[in-house]
């Protein structure tokens, strides 16, 4: 029998699914279809950005003993103004790691801070936090970084989940305001993880590769009460400055992430592991970033030189479906939103100097 017909056959019941909108339990093992495209379109690659930019988005866990030089290499070589660690950790760590820093290239990087949750039933928790903040913004702390797991897998001294709304961390985010300082936080994960693991869930693949990402419906509750509970934090400290991480995991509905922007403007959003949602919706993504310019950084998350391209090839060309690198992350292809370059300057960096103090704007044009 034919080829295309044997696989018309095995393909048509889930495509019968599929249209019905019913959810079907898959069996079969698909992670090896990964055809490469028969499409001939003009190709743009872009291995260094067209304007110097401001990652605020990543990860360096030595930088307190590290010896720089290649790392600015690489961040040369892609056009990489200025990194902002995350990791900073606090107290001696994050005085260790802007020393090193300035000790080797005071202008390129930007720590953050961390607080630890886990503790947060002791008396002195709230008063002891806020002045390990004062400590850390003295000693070149440039914000403080809120991991995921403070809202889902941190628990208090009876087990109980620390919500990141919780009042005793009130004070917290009232210092960093008065400081002037911002609080990129990161809540909960892409909501595809509490859904049904079926053939109707968009990231199956992921999912199927990476079971230990999945989530049961309220595990440790439901998407939409850890994406609240930070939303309330905004809405409470309108005098704080937040960055949304991931855009807030709604990537995949700008509308409503637009109506968010529009109702709390203490908050700004940055694009980290998210380019491969932007890449797939250009016509919308370009009407975002021209409502929004003025509120969205540069991110990218795990540091990996290799991955960037794709970022840039998104940002600044207007090229046709192109891959993404992770696979799993996006079974579909990407199209270039062809942004200005004012709106790539603002992107880049103009929006990071704004909010972010201290950053060396002398590295970036006008």
């Amino acid at each position: 029998m034919h080829f295309k017909k044997i696989l018309f056959l095995l393909l048509a019941p889930i495509a019968l699914f599929a249209q019905r909108g019913q959810p079907l339990d898959i069996q079969m093992d698909f992670e090896a279809y990964d055809p490469p495209s028969s499409l001939v379109v003009p190709e743009h690659p872009v291995v260094r950005a067209k304007f110097p930019f401001i990652d605020v988005h990543s990860h360096q866990w030595r930088m307190d003993t590290a010896n720089l030089d290649g790392l600015v290499q690489e961040m040369d070589a892609m056009n990489m103004g200025i990194m902002v660690n995350l990791s900073g950790r606090g107290g001696r760590t994050l005085a260790a790691m802007t020393e090193n820093v300035d000790k080797q290239y005071p202008n390129r990087f930007a720590v953050f801070t961390n607080i630890n949750l886990r503790s947060i039933d002791e008396p002195d928790w709230t008063a002891e936090t806020v002045k390990q903040i004062e400590f850390d913004v003295a000693n070149g702390a440039r914000g403080l970084k809120i991991y995921k797991s403070q809202g889902m897998d941190n628990t208090d001294s009876s087990g109980n989940r620390i919500q990141i709304n919780d009042p005793r961390i009130d004070p917290v985010w009232a210092k960093c305001g008065e400081l002037g300082i911002p609080v990129l936080i990161h809540a909960a994960d892409p909501k595809q993880f509490w859904e049904p693991l079926d053939s109707l869930n968009e990231r199956w693949l992921e999912l199927k590769t990476h079971p230990r990402r999945k989530r049961s419906a309220d595990d440790p509750a439901p998407w939409e009460t850890i994406i609240a509970e930070q939303h309330d934090i905004f809405r409470k400290h309108p005098k704080t400055t937040f960055i949304n991480a991931h855009l807030g995991w709604f990537g995949s509905d700008l509308a409503q992430l637009g109506r968010l922007l529009d109702e709390m403007p203490n908050m700004y959003v940055e694009i980290g592991a998210v380019i491969a949602e932007l890449g797939r919706q250009p016509r919308m993504a370009n009407w975002f970033f021209e409502k929004y310019q003025d509120r969205v950084l540069f991110g990218k998350d795990a540091y990996n030189p290799d991955e960037y391209p794709t970022y840039f090839r998104v940002l600044e060309t207007a090229d046709e479906y192109f891959p993404y690198y992770k696979r799993y992350h996006a079974f579909w292809r990407m199209y270039g939103l062809n942004l200005p370059d004012e709106i790539l300057k603002k992107l880049y960096y103009k929006n990071a100097l704004k909010i972010i103090p201290g950053l060396d704007g002398s590295l970036f044009p006008e």
